[in-house]
């Protein structure tokens, strides 16, 4: 696993923008009151989607393994306290079980090794979840992906029926495969991927 996006995010001080992730808008519409809420933001960054869940009272663990990443969350948010921003790998984690409420992992999975480390990741952090809690997942998938503009990512790519059913047990609260379209603004390349979005709900007798 290796900072994929780095050459952007040196670059570019704000690779990724200030708005939030739509998916936690969404999410929003369900959970109306974070606070106390325990959120572990894994892949955060540049930290747009902490400083959105922090700002609405949630406790929130942001974790990446790019310091470069990293370096730009400190920067873009300096109301938020530096220790906020842990340089870590997902798969090197320790995770109590039953310990979040709340797991966003949007850009994080498709950058792990293999298949199996993607299989093996999101049941270690299912197991952290709490019955009740939520999975917000935004993945590159295999239908489609232009590369041109990330020429250090090879990521791994499973099908979005791979990633649904992953959350077979669970409730699936949204789910879809669509295209995004992208310029970078460090190398103005235009691309597309195909990504799988998923918010996913943990049964209380998962």
């Amino acid at each position: 696993m290796t900072g994929g996006y780095d050459d952007g995010y040196r670059e570019c001080d704000c690779f990724w923008g200030r708005d939030p992730a739509s998916l936690l808008a969404i999410l929003s519409r369900t959970i109306t009151d974070y606070h106390g809420l325990a959120v572990l933001d894994v892949g955060c960054g540049e930290g747009k989607n902490t400083a959105y869940l922090l700002e609405r009272g949630a406790r929130v663990r942001s974790v990446d393994i790019s310091r470069y990443a990293l370096a730009n969350a400190r920067a873009a948010w300096p109301a938020i306290r530096s220790d906020q921003w842990e340089q870590g790998d997902v798969r090197c984690l320790t995770l109590p079980e039953g310990e979040v409420d709340i797991v966003v992992a949007y850009g994080l999975l498709h950058c792990l090794r293999s298949r199996s480390e993607v299989a093996e990741v999101v049941q270690m952090l299912q197991r952290a979840t709490r019955p009740g809690g939520f999975h917000v997942v935004c993945a590159f998938n295999s239908r489609l992906q232009e590369l041109e503009a990330h020429p250090g990512l090879r990521p791994s790519l499973l099908d979005h029926g791979e990633y649904v059913g992953f959350y077979r047990a669970w409730d699936v609260v949204l789910e879809s495969d669509a295209d995004i379209a992208e310029i970078h603004p460090h190398n103005g390349i235009a691309h597309r991927h195909a990504l799988t979005r998923i918010i996913a709900r943990k049964g209380f007798s998962s």
